[in-house]
């Protein structure tokens, strides 16, 4: 049988004479901070033209899971920050996403995401927002030329304001926080604030937010920054606490989990909000936005929910069978360690009402196994543990199927 092939991008040195060089390198651009790979041999993947590291030859999938449920995790993302600036930022930005912006106080953070005109997902992010600017640092997707196209009638300033944001995540986050700082951090630092802070005199935006639903924050590395000096000291005092270097497995199945949606997996262009249960996101009572008059007249078509597969791990795109008959497919798949068993975000065909016997689905070899849909978030019902209500810190698997 022959396996479907993998591909990646890869770190090699210049040689000779004659540099091989990319002819638009502003395709794909490395994070400063990738010094701090390229020792463990990285694979690389594209999200927003910025490579992420997709593996690191010095810790598995499994390894990184355990890290992020019991300790500490630095990733480098692809997370693309675009500046809103300008008279109109914020009108601009209110006709441009589905929430109320104005609605939203200064040196906090919002989850957003921006519809065509037909009421189909364009991409998502977590938006900063400043007294007289805004920050969308947005997952894959072109929402730079989206703006644009749309600037027209708004005194707005869209730019590229060269900020790279990486994620330290894990029970330990907030304690490998505050010894790296020059200061004591603000106070209150709740769940989506953001704030100024030094470390080794370097002042950097910081954010408690993340993809793991994980305690965690955000550093925002910016152009001024010495950000080698800074990833240094974050290195320094991370050995303290057992900092792990990790690439995206580290979130998969935890933000699967979750139910944390994954742009251009778990919606697309083709679902709108109502079919991926963001509807609470959605404000309808605001003025006029892209995507609003379709969404005012939208039936629901589809409804998303957990999967957990016994014994395999279920391929990205399965179809999920019920009764031989196809009921969804499989958005995002993983193996959770905790669970010890395949999870999944699903997407099922909204008429769907038994949700309680098994479905089949199927892993890239074309193997089927059983599976049961299920709610999510799987558990931590309450988001408590990314609020740091819940410290308590699994010390061994949970599994699912006994």
């Amino acid at each position: 049988m022959e396996f479907p092939k993998r591909f990646t991008i890869k770190a090699f040195d210049q040689k000779g004479d004659r540099p091989l060089e990319l002819s638009r390198p502003g395709n794909m651009k490395s994070h400063p901070w990738s010094y701090m790979e390229l020792p463990f041999d990285p694979e690389y993947e594209l999200y927003n033209n910025r490579m992420t590291p997709a593996s690191l030859n010095n810790i598995t999938p499994d390894e990184q899971y355990w890290a992020i449920r019991t300790g500490v995790i630095l990733r480098n993302t692809g997370e693309f920050p675009v500046e809103l600036s300008g008279a109109d930022a914020f009108k601009f930005a209110n006709y441009i996403f589905t929430r109320d912006i104005s609605k939203i106080k200064s040196n906090r953070c919002s989850y957003q995401f921006a519809c065509y005109h037909d009421g189909g997902m364009i991409t998502d992010g977590v938006m900063l927002h400043f007294e007289n600017k805004l920050w969308m640092a947005q997952a894959d997707g072109d929402l730079f030329n989206w703006y644009l196209a749309h600037s027209k009638d708004f005194d707005v300033n869209i730019s590229d304001p060269n900020v790279w944001v990486s994620q330290i995540q894990g029970p330990k986050s907030l304690d490998l926080l505050n010894a790296i700082i020059d200061y004591d951090l603000p106070k209150p630092f709740n769940y989506f604030d953001f704030c100024n802070v030094f470390i080794d005199g370097e002042e950097v935006i910081i954010s408690r937010t993340g993809f793991s639903n994980e305690l965690g924050w955000e550093i925002y590395l910016q152009s001024k920054n010495d950000h080698k000096k800074i990833g240094d000291k974050i290195l320094k005092i991370g050995k303290r606490f057992n900092l792990k270097l990790t690439g995206t497995p580290v979130f998969r199945a935890r933000r699967i989990e979750a139910g944390l949606l994954s742009a251009g997996r778990d919606f697309n262009k083709f679902t709108t909000p109502y079919d991926v249960g963001l509807d609470k996101f959605v404000n309808m009572q605001k003025g006029n936005f892209v995507g609003k008059q379709a969404l005012e007249t939208k039936k629901i078509k589809h409804k998303v929910m957990g999967l957990r597969v016994k014994d395999g791990i279920a391929k990205l795109g399965s179809k999920i069978i019920y009764n031989k008959q196809c009921i969804g497919e499989v958005t995002s798949s993983s193996w959770s360690p905790y669970q010890e068993c395949g999870v999944a975000i699903v997407r099922l065909i909204n008429n769907i009402n038994d949700l309680n016997s098994p479905v089949e689905v199927y892993d890239y070899r074309n193997n089927n196994f059983e599976a049961y849909i299920c709610d999510l978030p799987m558990y931590d019902k309450n988001t408590e543990i990314v609020k740091g209500i819940d410290r308590n810190i699994p010390q061994t698997p949970n599994p699912w199927f006994r």
